[in-house]
């Protein structure tokens, strides 16, 4: 057989080749795409952590803002009652108000389940339809 002087071409190699090849391309693929995704939720969990703190900020300052209310409302009635007695009165409100709020929350923590009812019921078809598939 003579040669030609032509060496093997990329189209010429064996299937072996190809598969490492592929296996090697695929395998670096995933790796840059894993380092990409880390990176990129890395970047997002920073964000995540400084806008809960703004939100926590914000909280904090509305807890104040709440609490100036609660003068401006206790100040309003000492024009007309004795401070004591106005102070007694936003502050029975409050308490008023806090217990209706507990009433609202002691409701919807009674429908809370702690078991996933339609979870279990889902696994339970399911297993019941592998028991028939294999009769």
């Amino acid at each position: 057989m003579a040669t030609t002087g032509i060496t093997r071409s990329q189209d010429d190699r064996s299937v072996a080749e190809l598969v490492r090849q592929f296996s090697e391309q695929t395998s670096h693929l995933i790796r840059d795409e894993m380092r990409l995704a880390q990176a990129e939720m890395s970047q997002k969990a920073k964000h995540a952590g400084i806008g809960l703190g703004l939100f926590g900020g914000a909280g904090l300052l509305a807890f104040f803002g709440v609490g100036a209310l609660v003068t401006c409302a206790i100040a309003a009635l000492a024009l007309v009652l004795e401070v004591w007695a106005a102070a007694l009165i936003v502050a029975g409100a409050l308490f008023l108000l806090a217990g209706l709020v507990a009433l609202l929350g002691r409701g919807e923590t009674r429908q809370a389940r702690p078991k996933p009812e339609r979870t279990v019921a889902n696994v339970k078809r399911d297993v019941e339809e592998l028991k028939e598939s294999r009769h």
